[in-house]
């Protein structure tokens, strides 16, 4: 993805304290708390422009979420839907996913959603796709025994090349489709890049994993 350098970024995310969370290792353990209940702890790693996850935040006020993205000149975006949609329940944070370990506490955060992320296609890159091994291990660091990865993607070979990940790593399959809009499933939000590829005629690649 060509990024378009947005060099206000950094200052549009501080005037708004209370959606992009400017200093996350300092509510390590205490996110509950930042959302003022005791919700579950949904995050998206590479939330993009923020579509999937604000509108999950919509559809379940009684779930709290984070969106994480680590170009601040695409999380601007994100912070956009946010201030229009005002939900309490959804926060933002740009960090890399490569430290999530440092924000959150091991069963601090209840689910994972990958979403779209960058197949990183070339064999010397596959320690950068976020459902490489190295990166489940990180998820496994904070979530829940038992707790799950919900993965979405149009590409065909990082859903083959994540399958195998999951299943080299021990991990448990819940769900997987491999043409979800034509599948039974309910209650699916499009990201933007969903719907956009959805259009062309690609067809949308989904599963659920689970920890054992």
């Amino acid at each position: 993805m060509r990024l378009r350098n947005k060099p206000w970024a950094d200052e549009r995310l501080g005037e708004f304290p209370n959606y992009a969370i400017a200093q996350p290792e300092s509510h390590k353990g205490k996110w509950r708390e930042l959302f003022g209940n005791d919700h579950p702890l949904y995050i998206e790693v590479g939330t993009g422009k923020g579509r999937f996850i604000t509108e999950m935040a919509k559809a379940h006020p009684t779930i709290n979420f984070i969106g994480i993205e680590v170009y601040k000149s695409v999380i601007v975006s994100a912070l956009d839907l946010l201030i229009e949609a005002a939900v309490p329940n959804l926060k933002l944070l740009s960090v890399d996913a490569v430290n999530l370990a440092d924000y959150f506490e091991k069963g601090e955060v209840d689910r994972v959603y990958l979403n779209f992320s960058d197949p990183w296609p070339k064999t010397r890159h596959a320690k950068r796709r976020l459902t490489h091994i190295s990166f489940l291990g990180i998820y496994e660091s904070i979530l829940p025994e038992k707790g799950e990865v919900h993965f979405k993607t149009d590409n065909q070979g990082l859903f083959e090349s994540s399958l195998l990940s999951i299943s080299d790593y021990g991990m448990k399959l819940n769900f997987i489709s491999l043409d979800l809009h034509n599948s039974s499933f309910e209650g699916n939000i499009m990201t933007e890049y969903e719907e956009k590829f959805s259009k062309k005629g690609n067809r949308i690649y989904r599963l659920e994993a689970q920890y054992r």
